[in-house]
């Protein structure tokens, strides 16, 4: 039996990356998969042909998470097809990047809208899913910049920050109904969100990580997985590092 069969999950940010990945491996395993962007069809597209083994149990979902009424209609709607929700992973992420004194408000307010948000938004709709079936898992993909800080992203870095608080605090409203909420804290992996750094910057970032390396979605997706399956049933509140030492 595959260990997600029969398990419904809603996953943002789950065209490209580490959302591709996540999706992909949670498909593998037998869950149905209802994946939310935000405006990239091309890549959208691209997932779902390569994806078109797995038949119905992906579904593709254009949708702006830090759009407060968009995501309440799309949870009315989903509820209205399948009743309760098992997984939801928070991955939808934004950077843009500047120093402080230079940075627009509007790249300021994007960056939290769509980063903190957009989990806010998303958590809220489905923790009562979850509470009818008492089960469930959320994971939100944070970053270790939350807590280090680096040049030029005091908004990606406050949005982290942010993310592991409202887990926390979500992590004890849900404990009693079987509901975990945990971070997962990415270090540097090699997906389109780092592409676009300097070459000299990207060598500099690999020599601070201790393994030498930048990792793979796909070790991400691991460790979401294993936070999503029932042999996690007692980490809640809990932020697991993939930094390869960072």
């Amino acid at each position: 039996m595959l260990e997600f069969e029969g398990k419904k999950a809603v996953i943002t940010g789950a065209t490209r990356g580490i959302g591709k990945a996540i999706t992909e491996s949670l498909l593998a395993k037998g869950a149905t998969v209802i994946g939310l962007y935000g405006g990239n069809h091309q890549a959208a597209e691209t997932f779902a042909a390569a994806c078109v083994q797995h038949g119905d149990r992906l579904r593709l979902h254009q949708l702006d998470v830090s759009n407060y009424q968009a995501v309440a209609d799309f949870f009315v709607d989903f509820e209205a097809e399948f009743d309760t929700l098992d997984i939801l992973v928070n991955n939808a992420g934004i950077r843009r990047d500047a120093v402080l004194a230079m940075m627009k408000e509007e790249d300021w307010r994007r960056v939290l809208d769509v980063n903190l948000t957009g989990g806010y938004n998303t958590a809220k709709f489905a923790v009562p899913l979850m509470m009818k079936q008492k089960y469930g898992r959320i994971v939100f993909i944070t970053s270790p910049m939350g807590h280090l800080g680096f040049p030029g992203q005091s908004n990606y870095a406050a949005s982290k920050a942010g993310q592991i608080g409202l887990m926390k605090s979500l992590s004890k409203e849900v404990a009693k109904r079987k509901i975990t909420a945990n971070c997962v804290s990415p270090g540097f992996i090699s997906t389109d969100l780092i592409d676009d750094l300097p070459e000299v910057q990207m060598k500099e970032y690999k020599k601070l990580v201790p393994a030498g390396r930048f990792g793979t979605p796909a070790e991400v997706a691991e460790a979401v997985l294993f936070l999503c399956s029932d042999r996690a049933a007692y980490i809640n509140g809990a932020v697991l590092e993939i930094t390869g030492g960072l």
